[in-house]
């Protein structure tokens, strides 16, 4: 495909209140990451994974079903035994006008919280047992940058609007290319924000509740 070739982007999805509310339990937000993360899982598989009772997993699976956050499997498992995957599309999962409605506000910062713990305890996983336990082709292909740059609220939206839009090109790319030999679960993070330069960082052990973002 010539380089000048728009690669496609994924569909994507913004979540309405109903269904907001419809995530705003931790163990919805888990099943959810564990599916994004491990691809399609049962009950049974969630349960063992998370530690919990498959009569949990599997309430939890209808509900987040109902709000079409995971879908069964066509032509995959029993009556007993169904399997889940998630939807190939892009959630844009807390808005800010979600996190500012005081009817949604509870549940948009539990969402946040739930997923940006997720997030922070994955990547202090791997910080602290990847670089050195992995071998070496894959610590040494991961990657953990930080860059501080000072810019405009439109700078900023066009940086990240093109970066996400990169990002999902390339992923549609290597999906459509088929699962390789030798993969392993990859999680990819971007994070771009202003920081209020009155405020100190947080003391160790204490975070700051996020306003509103985008999992």
């Amino acid at each position: 495909m010539p380089e000048n070739d728009p690669q496609p982007v994924p569909p994507s999805r913004t979540v309405d209140v109903a269904s907001l509310k419809g995530l705003a339990h931790p163990l919805r937000i888990q099943i959810l990451e564990t599916i994004s993360r491990y691809g399609p899982q049962t009950a049974g598989t969630l349960a063992d994974r998370l530690g919990e009772s498959t009569g949990a997993t599997s309430y939890h699976l209808r509900q987040l079903a109902k709000h079409e956050f995971v879908r069964e499997v066509e032509g995959r498992g029993t009556k007993r035994e169904r399997w889940w995957d998630r939807p190939k599309e892009m959630l844009t999962i807390v808005t800010r006008e979600l996190a500012d409605n005081p009817t949604t506000r509870e549940a948009a910062q539990l969402v946040s919280r739930e997923f940006e713990h997720s997030r922070a305890a994955a990547l202090a996983d791997f910080t602290e047992h990847g670089w050195l336990e992995d071998e070496p082709e894959w610590s040494e292909a991961a990657a953990v940058d930080t860059t501080n740059i000072r810019l405009t609220a439109t700078q900023l939206a066009e940086f990240s609007h093109s970066v996400e839009k990169f990002i999902a090109q390339s992923v549609e790319r290597l999906r459509a290319a088929g699962v390789q030999e030798g993969a392993r679960p990859v999680q990819i993070h971007f994070n771009a924000f202003p920081l209020r330069e009155d405020t100190a960082p947080a003391p160790r052990g204490r975070s700051r509740k996020p306003r509103g973002e985008q999992p």
